[in-house]
């Protein structure tokens, strides 16, 4: 390492002959790559004592600087010629505007599920996803929906046979869910679902979140609790809330929860939740006597229609440029 001029005019000596790009990177490996000169060099301080360690790497970090501002000059010169050959052959005007590049951005339903996930899981909710071709047990029957309920009918639900559907609601999870574990649990589930719908707030598929909890020491004060907090926490306002009585065959008591309008003064239907019934804990082997269970369910495609004023799911599946880049 003495002779630090010879190190320097061999590398400049070398990088006159590069032509390519390619060249160029060989050459850097030569010197600087893992077996390079220099990187052996380096490697060779260590069997030196403190004072000829100090003194050898000051002069090898003083040659690898200056290569390394000697590769850098060369490949800019190299990108230099490539652009002149380029607009002297093919007529390229540099001084134009580059084209503009569009950049995707995360789907809004994506988004919103993702904030809904983020709500529960810091409630100490488990996310978990079930199968979106369903039998009839998990979907109905466990469920407590009757064989004559009218929505195990075709004009309602997606038939493969009398057994295989496409599950019309992620509450099937409740059942596969007390199937493997015991209480307590507090898991949500979102995915899609799918009913033989359509209209301007209606889809064939459209995704849910399905929320429940089962526990010793639960009461339709907590469901409140936890409906009230998420509403303010998806909506970002806060609004006048109602539980109004509904039915569900899986659910008793029931409820609707609504919020009021502020603009048209009406009250909009924006979620469905209630107390698990005891026949579907019985069906599962669990006690209701010693366990009790509540669930709500979350169109998350009206939450959003609400929550931005938007009239047409259908919006959502149209990839419009015009819509989706509201929410970049």
């Amino acid at each position: 390492m003495s002779d630090y001029k010879n190190y320097i005019q061999d590398v400049l000596s070398k990088l006159s002959k590069c032509k390519k790009k390619n060249d160029l990177n060989i050459l850097r490996s030569e010197y600087l790559g893992v077996n390079g000169i220099i990187t052996k060099k380096f490697r060779k301080l260590k069997t030196l004592d403190l004072k000829d360690k100090k003194k050898l790497s000051i002069k090898i970090n003083k040659i690898k600087k200056k290569i390394l501002k000697l590769f850098f000059l060369k490949k800019k010169f190299l990108k230099e010629k490539i652009i002149q050959n380029l607009n002297k052959h093919k007529n390229i005007d540099l001084s134009l505007s580059s084209k503009e590049v569009n950049l995707g951005s995360m789907h809004i339903i994506t988004y919103e599920i993702n904030r809904i996930k983020n709500f529960f899981f810091k409630l100490g909710f488990e996310i978990l996803f079930g199968p979106e071709i369903e039998d009839d047990y998990y979907n109905f029957d466990a469920l407590n929906i009757k064989k004559n309920h009218p929505s195990r009918d075709s004009h309602d639900t997606f038939w493969f046979n009398k057994n295989i559907l496409l599950r019309t609601q992620t509450s099937s999870m409740q059942i596969r869910t007390m199937e493997q574990r015991k209480p307590p649990v507090r898991v949500i589930v979102p995915g899609k679902v799918y009913r033989n719908d359509s209209s301007l707030t209606h889809s064939p598929m459209f995704h849910q979140v399905e929320g429940f909890i089962i526990d010793k020491k639960i009461n339709f004060s907590n469901l409140k609790w936890i409906m009230s907090n998420f509403l303010l926490y998806f909506f970002k306002k806060k609004y006048k809330i109602r539980f109004r009585n509904s039915y569900f065959p899986f659910t008793t008591p029931s409820a609707e929860i609504d919020i009021l309008n502020q603009t048209s003064n009406k009250w909009l239907e924006v979620l469905g939740c209630g107390m698990i019934h005891p026949q579907v804990l019985k069906n599962v082997h669990v006690s209701s006597k010693k366990y009790i269970g509540c669930a709500f369910g979350i169109g998350i495609e009206r939450i959003i229609m609400l929550k931005y004023n938007i009239s047409n799911i259908r919006s959502f599946f149209k990839n419009d440029l015009r819509l989706l880049k509201q929410f970049t």
